[in-house]
């Protein structure tokens, strides 16, 4: 198997001070990218800032052999994400990956939640996304090649107690991703997710005494395949977690078929509707919703033929 390396590649990595970006960073850097850390050096709930977290990073890959820069632009305004993608053309003159990891949280009760909250995690999470990849994808786009990695979480896929905003921009990227993956297709663009679960900041509340080994260090392989030419997929959410890699998809019931229904019916009919012995499965690109459509009318032309 050919080692997978990244020679003459640009990667930028937003939340690359800390944790699993500190962790994406050293990988990509020891297999030949050049990476652009970005990071504001925030606390937990993004209060705050520090330059030290990201200069330290591009330090270590420099006195390591490597090329690295550091940038401590915030991925939370539009001015901050285009800086972040400037600093690589400034730098390198190219960006060929983008990572975005940079996260905050903030915890409370839905009846609690200020404004101010959900807001400061939106930014952050989902807005940030959207904020770095819009003026990149077109840098991309002219040069026919690119890698999107976007953190997703198993918390935007079954929530956490206390949790709503981070819960909302983690489902939220799941669109963005099937969105930028198709925008990309033709481009050479690909876009996927990945959900990693490790042990850093964001998981200091937790009682980790009895965990198996969660480091980022496990997550890392999973997203340097995602970020590197090789990569296969598109549109697709890779789990991480205490050295377990999955797939996570969207999935329907096939559900049953009436020409017309009543609240009544829908009663009636709960169990069909929710069975999962034959689910469909479609790939957002590059025909998922057209797939969809042309199922759900297939079923009911059938069964109007039956009549």
């Amino acid at each position: 198997m050919n080692e997978h390396r990244f020679d003459g590649r640009v990667a930028v990595i937003t939340g690359a001070g800390r944790g699993l970006g500190r962790s994406y960073a050293h990988l990509l850097a020891a297999k030949g990218a050049k990476i652009v850390v970005n990071d504001i050096g925030a606390d937990l709930t993004g209060a705050g800032s520090d330059n030290g977290p990201a200069e330290e990073v591009a330090r270590e890959i420099r006195e390591l052999g490597g090329e690295a820069v550091a940038t401590t632009a915030s991925v939370a305004t539009p001015e901050g994400g285009k800086e972040i993608i400037q600093t690589a053309l400034d730098t390198y003159g190219r960006i060929d990956i983008l990572i975005h990891n940079a996260g905050n949280v903030r915890h409370g009760s839905l009846e609690d939640m200020p404004q101010e909250d959900f807001d400061a995690v939106i930014d952050v999470h989902l807005r940030g996304a959207f904020h770095v990849i819009r003026p990149a994808f077109p840098v991309m786009a002219k040069a026919k090649y690119g890698r999107i990695v976007l953190t997703g979480s198993i918390g935007g896929l079954y929530s956490l107690a206390k949790s709503l905003p981070y819960a909302v921009a983690k489902s939220g990227l799941i669109g963005m991703n099937n969105a930028v993956a198709l925008d990309g297709a033709d481009k050479g663009i690909k876009s996927n997710i990945i959900l990693p679960g490790a042990m850093t900041r964001m998981g200091g509340l937790m009682d980790t005494e009895k965990f198996p080994p969660c480091g980022p260090e496990l997550v890392a392989p999973v997203v340097a395949y995602l970020a590197h030419e090789s990569c296969s997929i598109t549109g697709e959410m890779l789990v991480s977690m205490a050295g377990r890699v999955a797939r996570a998809l969207v999935a329907e019931t096939e559900g049953i078929y009436r020409p017309s229904w009543t609240s009544e019916g829908v009663a009636e009919h709960l169990e069909e509707i929710r069975d999962t012995e034959k689910l469909w499965m479609l790939a957002p690109v590059p025909t998922g919703f057209s797939e969809h459509m042309g199922r759900s009318f297939e079923m009911a032309r059938k069964s109007a033929a039956k009549v």
